[in-house]
């Protein structure tokens, strides 16, 4: 294989090179090399999305522009075959027709863009951000509040827009929640308008069963949201869209210091929030949250500063910059008997991508498991951690020199009764030899390495969110 290309140049935008480069074809393969062994009772299907821009655009390209590819790995009975297809938006068919790009991108002026969003962000909803499985489909979604885009889990072909059989009105943030235990599907969505968020609930016959207006005190710019087994918690943090900019059409975020972090305590089925306040800080993804007596426990992945400054100064040094995390796992307490919150550090190891045992979302949980960020000028991970947190142990794999890894969550074993019985599963990039494989991990022992690898017939660019969804969960609910 040809060498990879490598920025030369402060003009050369990193993640349009390299690792981060988009690929063209989409494939379908079953004739695939393993080294070591796929486990026989890992059955289901790995997936994970992640920008992969199809025409080049004028101005500017951040790495949250490329319109949404899923490259998905279906394990049955110790076999492998791989699949990648594009995510086919309302955008993407639009620029399909004309044959070229049609949007601008993040850090460019959107007035001249075709739409936006439903909140008027003439951004394009390229659905390139996670994946999450609902009622026999995955769910693709956007950073900044889009259209949930429906995908077969298998075929992976883009069945369209998800309006929930005409009950969605408006958009859907990026993560939003399933409860297994009960079917139902948790979400916000967020605008630059009074009462700029909106809390609901999916009912598991897959309707809209509850909508809440939340008021803040201005726009903000939420990411995620926690579950437990009776309240959801909202995020109103200090990570704000400048107002100017956007009045004269640009797109630019600000940390505020001097606001605290406010989350919001609310009924599943409720509509009166209740506020309790922390330090300043943001928060990208949380890990899981769970009742525990009087109190609300919620681990995340949390960013002390989010806006660094510019190493440099050229056309691309606000991207670098801003998509330099330094995250780490963080408990918070939220007594709702007294109102008093307690917070602090984890671990001091910077993590982010966190992911726990799906059937455990809003329960207690003991294991995390967590991508560990290099120190590279580029946002990689380098390493897959389990963390435990009952006794703060961390096990470590680390990929090699060179090599990155993907989101990896859980993949229950066939009969599967805990947080380790089971696989973790990670697209892996080797940048020195063009290609990438798949990694599957003992979840009970991360530090003794891939247990098998599964080599692709492509590279598979590194990218964005990832979900596992079980043989169990597909037999469910048959196409």
């Amino acid at each position: 294989m040809e060498p990879i290309a490598v920025a030369r140049a402060a003009e050369e935008n990193p993640y349009l090179l390299g690792v981060y480069a988009p690929v063209a074809d989409e494939i379908t393969s079953s004739d695939l090399e393993v080294i070591g062994e796929i486990p026989r009772d890992l059955n289901g299907v790995y997936l994970r999305n992640g920008p992969n821009r199809q025409y080049p655009a004028d101005g500017r390209y951040h790495w949250f522009d490329g319109d949404g590819m899923v490259h998905a790995v279906h394990f049955e009975n110790g076999k492998a075959r791989y699949r990648n297809r594009f995510i086919r938006t309302a955008a993407f068919h639009e620029e399909s027709k004309q044959g070229r790009a049609l949007w601008t991108g993040v850090m460019e002026n959107p007035a001249g863009n075709p739409f936006g969003n439903t909140h008027g962000l003439g951004l394009k909803d390229s659905a390139n951000t996670d994946v999450i499985f609902h009622r026999g489909k995955v769910l693709a979604t956007w950073y900044l509040c889009g259209s949930p885009y429906a995908l077969d889990p298998l075929s992976l072909e883009t069945i369209g827009a998800e309006d929930f059989l005409g009950t969605l009105a408006g958009d859907m943030m990026a993560h939003p929640k399933v409860d297994e235990a009960t079917g139902e599907l948790f979400w916000f969505d967020y605008g630059p308008e009074a009462p700029y968020m909106r809390y609901g609930v999916i009912s598991p016959e897959g309707t809209v069963s509850h909508v809440a207006d939340v008021s803040l005190p201005g726009p903000r710019l939420p990411h995620d949201m926690a579950l437990t087994e009776n309240y959801a918690v909202l995020m109103d943090l200090p990570l704000l869209q400048d107002q100017d900019a956007r009045r004269a059409g640009k797109y630019r975020i600000q940390f505020d210091r001097s606001l605290a972090s406010r989350f919001g305590v609310i009924p599943r089925y409720g509509s009166d929030v209740r506020w309790f306040e922390a330090k300043p800080c943001y928060i990208y993804h949380v890990v899981n949250s769970w009742e525990q007596g009087d109190e609300i426990i919620m681990d995340v992945c949390r960013v002390k500063n989010p806006s660094h400054a510019p190493r440099v100064k050229t056309p691309l040094a606000a991207m670098l910059a801003y998509l330099r995390l330094d995250a780490h796992l963080y408990r918070y307490r939220f007594n709702l008997r007294t109102g008093a919150v307690a917070e602090g550090p984890l671990d001091d190891v910077n993590l982010e991508f966190p992911s726990v045992d799906s059937r455990i979302v809003s329960r207690p949980h003991r294991y995390s498991y967590n991508m560990r960020l290099s120190s590279d000028f580029t946002l990689l991970f380098d390493a897959l951690v389990r963390y435990d947190s009952s006794t703060g142990a961390k096990e470590i794999h680390e990929f090699g020199p060179g090599r990155w890894g993907s989101e990896a969550p859980f993949a229950p074993r066939d009969g599967s009764t805990g947080e380790t019985d089971g696989y973790l599963v990670s697209f892996v990039t080797d940048e020195r030899e063009n290609r990438s494989e798949v990694a599957v991990f003992d979840a009970a022992d991360v530090a003794a390495g891939p247990v098998g690898r599964v080599l692709l017939p492509q590279r598979v660019p590194v990218g964005f969110h990832a979900t596992w969804v079980r043989m169990d969960q597909l037999r469910s609910w048959p196409s």
